[in-house]
């Protein structure tokens, strides 16, 4: 019996490292990006968002970016972004969104189900990511997240599994007005399923100019109501 629980200690040990490993890559890679200024094209201008795309390095698509201004700081907009408890009572594209295991207080494993779009062109996706919060020096507040595999939780027939390539929300307060922030989310997901590349490069910046605009009205709606 001690042996047997000494094994499942060195296993989740060994997970961890390995969680641990993969959060300080996926957070470098965030950080990269969000200092690149180079080969950005602005496909879209919407509701106070700037959606820029070039190619992608992780896969045969694209990286996409989102710009906005929010009227909050960091530490308060990233919270709302990705805990459950928030997320499930604003976010419209989310069918449900659950915290699947807590690796540590800035780390876990989250599991996600979209609603269909476009009227059922794009049907229902999921998706399980490893998301770490990570902090950097003048107030930016940053998620870091990637697709893992999950063996508590395959894909099931209901909807198509997607996966996600390394994306996340870097959120930095402004020098003029440290209450306001500028949010800047950077995306590059593979849906699966049989889609037109024309289908996704139209859906994607939209997804974006829609997340931006309904954390607005999320946090807005929450600050009333509080």
């Amino acid at each position: 019996m001690l042996l047997l629980r000494a094994n499942k200690l060195l296993l989740r040990f060994y997970s961890y490292m390995d969680y641990k490993k993969i959060t300080d890559e996926i957070s470098e890679k965030i950080l990269s990006y969000s200092q690149d200024s180079s080969g950005w094209r602005v496909i879209k201008v919407s509701k106070n968002v700037t959606v820029s795309s070039k190619p992608s390095k992780e896969y045969a698509g694209n990286i996409y970016r989102g710009e906005g201004i929010i009227e909050e700081v960091p530490s308060k907009i990233i919270p709302f972004m990705y805990l459950p408890e928030y997320l499930n009572k604003w976010d419209k594209a989310l069918k449900s969104y659950s915290l699947l295991e807590s690796v540590d207080q800035d780390t876990g494993i989250y599991h996600s189900v979209t609603h269909s779009y476009g009227m059922g062109l794009i049907s229902s996706r999921d998706f399980v990511d490893l998301l770490h919060v990570k902090a950097y020096p003048g107030g930016i507040l940053t998620t870091n997240s990637i697709s893992v595999e999950y063996s508590s939780c395959p894909p099931t027939p209901s909807c198509v599994r997607g996966r996600n390539n390394p994306c996340g929300y870097v959120c930095s307060p402004l020098p003029e007005n440290p209450e306001h922030s500028k949010l800047v989310v950077f995306i590059q997901p593979e849906l699966g399923g049989m889609l037109p590349c024309s289908v996704v490069e139209t859906a994607l910046p939209t997804t974006l100019v829609n997340l931006i605009t309904e954390t607005r009205a999320g946090l807005k709606s929450f600050k009333d109501c509080n």
